[in-house]
């Protein structure tokens, strides 16, 4: 078998790409939400506590992971983590197309479009967690929190990510957030989705296809 670049390096790894290529994931990411809000059958952890607590407050869930983001970065501090581009990008650019998509994708009818919905919004969530993590322009800031409590406590990443990500699911469930198969479904899927479109997106790294001589 030999073997052949899907992507030339110089195309996939020169600075013009990147900021775009962060934005795109991001805009995705928020519109992979809004597909799974619109399921209605369940979000990921972190949207069920979006969820709860827009429940409460007189404002648009966009607004809520805006304003979750922005005191999750506030506990960077005390852990010394350093934002970048994509950090702050990432509270905006998430908050404002999750609002927008929300505000186009009509509600599905009927069972069968609801899974088409959620599973169509779990996998688009995979390729856009690929792309603006493999921009390499910075962490989100849940993702900085996960880090930065894992570097200043010893627990590993697996054992941080499993306490934050009940703790929110939790807290948004009492709050009313929507717990269900999406939840199961992206908990499970997710990790591997995002591992197997990472390839396609980290910036400086090359894809290579197998064909046969």
């Amino acid at each position: 078998m030999a073997t052949v670049d899907l992507f030339p390096l110089p195309l996939r790894c020169g600075p013009v790409r990147r900021l775009p290529q962060l934005l795109a994931g991001l805009a995705l990411y928020g519109t992979s939400m809004a597909m799974q809000l619109r399921a209605t059958l369940g979000v990921n952890p972190w949207d069920v506590f979006h969820q709860g607590l827009s429940a409460h407050l007189p404002i648009s869930f966009g607004l809520v992971t805006a304003l979750t983001g922005a005191v999750v970065l506030l506990l960077w501090l005390p852990l010394r983590q350093r934002p970048g581009v994509g950090t702050v990008a990432n509270v905006v650019v998430i908050a404002v197309s999750v609002d927008v998509a929300l505000a186009l994708l009509p509600a599905p009818k009927g069972l069968t479009a609801q899974v088409a919905l959620l599973v169509g919004g779990v996998v688009l969530n995979g390729v856009a967690s690929a792309a603006y993590i493999g921009a390499r322009l910075g962490p989100g800031p849940r993702d900085g929190l996960m880090t930065g409590l894992a570097a200043r406590t010893g627990w590993s990443i697996r054992w941080v990510r499993t306490g934050i990500e009940v703790a929110v699911l939790g807290v948004g469930w009492l709050l009313g957030g929507t717990v269900g198969l999406g939840t199961v479904l992206y908990a499970l899927a997710i990790g591997p989705l995002t591992q197997a479109f990472l390839p396609w997106f980290t910036v400086g790294q090359q894809v290579r296809l197998q064909r046969p001589r």
